[in-house]
Parts: C-alpha cells; structure tokens; sequence
C-alpha cells in the first residue's frame, strides 16, 4: 500500500495496486457503503469485457461495509483500489481519483457511479467518443438510445426543468442529463490552465457541475452519448442526495456554477 499526503487540493489518500496499468483510459468509481451494488456492478463489467478496455479505479470514501476486501476486488477486475483518509466528500473522492489518473498519465478518464445504476456496459461509446476528439462525454438516459427506467418523478421534474436548463445555459451548450455522473473527460481538458480541478473548493457535488459547464465555455468539444439508468422498482432510491437540505445545497451549487464562482480567479 502507497500513501499520497500533503498534495494541494487533493485529499490524502492510500492506494493499493491490483494490477499494472494497462490501458490509456480508466473508469473512475467513486463509492462509499455500496454493499452488494458496487459488486454486482464489477460483475457486469467483467462479463462485458469492460475491464479490458479500460483500467477500473476504486475511489473509496472508507466504506465499512466489507465490499472493499482486495482479493474479491481483484477477481472483478479491479485495477487499483483508491481510499480517501482526508477529509471531503463525493468531490474530494472524485478529486483523489483524478489526481492519481492524470498522474499515471491516462489519456481519458470516465466517471461512473457506483450503485449499480447505470449501464457500465455503455464504456465504449464513450471511448469512441474521446478518440473522435471529444473532451467532455456526458451520459443521458434522454438522448435517442438511452432508457431512463423508473425514474422518481421528482427526480426526473427536477432534471429535465431545472438542473438541465440552468447548467445548458451557463455551458451555452444544451445538455439534457447533467445529474448524471456517466461521463468522460480527456486529458487536455482537466489539465487546460483554466480548468484546475484540484481545487479545496469542490468538496461535495460542486465539481461535477463546474465540470458539466467549463468545457464549452472554454471552446473544447462536448457531445452525449446515451446510457440506461435504472432505479429499482418498489425500492428506496440509492442516491447520497436525500430530503430538503441535500436538493437545496444542489440548488445553491447548481446557481453558484452559473454565476461562475468556481472559475480559477
């Protein structure tokens, strides 16, 4: 095990290598307590020769839960295992993983939640995507193609009528699923001089917003691919954005991206 410390806007953070890198991309899966859903998720990718076409990255906020036991990671074809020891939340994971990703020198990084929602078996399209030059691929399960299957209604009100507009017009760019976490991004684009995403800044979800809006703002090429994300049916929704506090921080960031206050001054 290596441990990184003292990294400017990067939490500290411990990896364990499962495997040499073995590819110009990752897949980068931030997750924290996923239980069952994270590994169910590695078995699909496994069965559909994702871990083949990209190196899978584990950005652990330090689950309990015993789903991070290496020998099971590694027999799914984890790559390496990332645990955050700092402090922050789903951005300083997202943050400890793009740092550790740029600093291998991978070409293409792609981001994928990790509770089994979303159709991991879509990778490729997103590959074929950033070898057409493309630097920022963004998921949608509303694009023709994609399938948005059991969607809570307020999440799919919120999406389609508030989150997507506002982030369209700060990006100047339309984009129809920019909750969802199913991206990729190229290398030029995270380490453009006016990006900066490692930054103390993006703590919680504040970076996958910025990151939805900066690219086309800075010229660079942006397009959707589409995806399934799928609820399940009859069950609580897994999602770590939960009752009034966490949708009106999602508000307060979404308008922040707008205003452009997460810019490099």
């Amino acid at each position: 095990m290596e441990e990184r410390k003292n990294i400017p806007g990067v939490p500290d953070y411990t990896v364990e290598m499962l495997a040499e890198k073995r590819s110009d991309y990752c897949l980068l899966i931030p997750i924290i307590n996923e239980g069952g859903r994270i590994l169910k998720e590695l078995d699909r990718a496994k069965a559909a020769g994702v871990c083949g076409l990209v190196d899978i990255i584990l950005c652990d906020g330090g689950s309990t839960d015993g789903s991070m036991e290496l020998p099971g990671l590694k027999s799914r074809g984890v790559n390496c295992l990332l645990t955050k020891t700092g402090p922050g939340k789903q951005g300083a994971q997202l943050r400890m993983g793009l740092h550790f990703a740029l600093e291998r020198g991978y070409e293409g990084i792609l981001t994928i939640d990790g509770n089994n929602k979303d159709s991991i078996e879509s990778v490729p399209l997103f590959l074929e995507k950033l070898s057409e030059g493309y630097d920022l691929v963004q998921g949608s399960r509303f694009v023709k193609g994609g399938k948005a299957v059991n969607t809570p209604l307020s999440r799919w009100l919120a999406v389609r009528f508030i989150h997507a507009p506002v982030i369209s017009l700060a990006a100047r760019h339309w984009f129809t699923d920019t909750t969802n976490a199913y991206r990729a991004y190229s290398r030029a684009y995270l380490t453009h001089p006016a990006v900066q995403p490692l930054r103390d800044i993006f703590p919680g979800y504040e970076l996958l917003a910025y990151l939805s809006v900066r690219a086309t703002q800075l010229g660079l090429k942006a397009c959707e691919v589409p995806v399934e994300r799928a609820y399940p049916k009859n069950e609580p929704a897994p999602t770590k954005i939960k009752g009034f506090k966490g949708n009106s921080n999602l508000l307060k960031i979404l308008f922040a991206a707008l205003a452009g206050k997460y810019d490099p001054q």
